[in-house]
């Protein structure tokens, strides 16, 4: 479900990453990401092994796998972000942290990360931490 119109596409972040097709004002819901709802269980031995994955932890017992989701699955990590994220009621809503012009890209903090280390950082923010 998306309450604004956004585009995948090339990133100079990572891969592919969502960008605003219109103007999208501060405090304003984005959208949900969607996708399917499994256990963390499930979800762990999805992940096993792959170096990219579409999860989002909901809960201590549930994850989102958003692979077959919506646009909204292809937010990148920024150490600044213009978006971010709220989990309510097994729903997990994208909100602008701020005006976003039409063709920014959308990009969250990560927040904790399940790899070991961390991940390396790509975002460019000024304010990077290097490590997810």
């Amino acid at each position: 479900m998306l309450n604004y119109e956004v585009r995948s596409g090339r990133s100079t972040i990572e891969g592919t990453g969502v960008f605003a097709a219109v103007r999208i004002p501060r405090r304003a819901k984005i959208g949900e990401v969607t996708g399917e709802i499994i256990s963390i269980r499930t979800a762990r031995k999805r992940a096993k092994g792959k170096c990219r994955m579409c999860l989002i932890d909901l809960d201590h017992a549930h994850a989102l796998d958003c692979t077959g989701g919506n646009a909204l699955r292809h937010l990148n990590h920024s150490c600044g972000p213009n978006v971010f994220m709220r989990i309510f009621r097994q729903r997990v809503e994208i909100y602008a942290k701020q005006d976003i012009n039409a063709g920014e890209e959308l990009t969250l903090d990560y927040g904790e990360t399940p790899h070991d280390d961390g991940m390396l950082c790509r975002c460019g923010h000024r304010e990077c931490r290097s490590r997810i």
